[in-house]
């Protein structure tokens, strides 16, 4: 499985970008992938932590991920469709950070058509955001 068409060598899985039950656009996959694959990665704007939290401060919708004790990704302007992956306290992905680089993972078989989602754990909006995700046991927050 090599690169796909128009799209970079990390991205192994074709997905599409569109509105989401969950909260805006999700990420969807178009194939399906198998069980702890490996679906794509994401780049974006290398920060500081502080500089992360300085603008997580100021936004509502928050696309920075924390890779170490000192350094973040700020997926705003990035233009891989990963960055859209949606938060669900049931997910079906994973989110690593590996050397650095921040991949999505299948946890288990995800069907064509089917939104990719993961647990974003401790996320900068520090529970003042009402979690949408719907699934049986939702914490209710992030």
């Amino acid at each position: 499985m090599g690169a796909l068409a128009g799209h970079p060598p990390y991205q192994k899985f074709e997905v599409a970008v569109r509105r989401s039950p969950i909260d805006g656009f999700g990420v969807f996959a178009l194939e399906p992938v198998p069980k702890w694959h490996k679906i794509g990665e994401v780049r974006g704007e290398s920060i500081t932590i502080s500089e992360a939290r300085r603008r997580a401060a100021m936004l509502e919708r928050i696309m920075i991920v924390e890779i170490s004790s000192k350094k973040a990704i700020d997926l705003a302007k990035s233009t891989d469709p990963m960055r859209f992956t949606n938060h669900s306290c049931q997910p079906n992905g994973q989110l690593r950070v590996h050397e650095g680089r921040i991949e999505f993972y299948a946890l288990r078989n995800i069907e064509p058509g089917e939104e990719i989602t993961v647990d974003y754990g401790e996320t900068h909006h520090e529970g003042r955001l009402t979690c949408r995700c719907g699934a049986p046991g939702c914490t209710g927050r992030l």
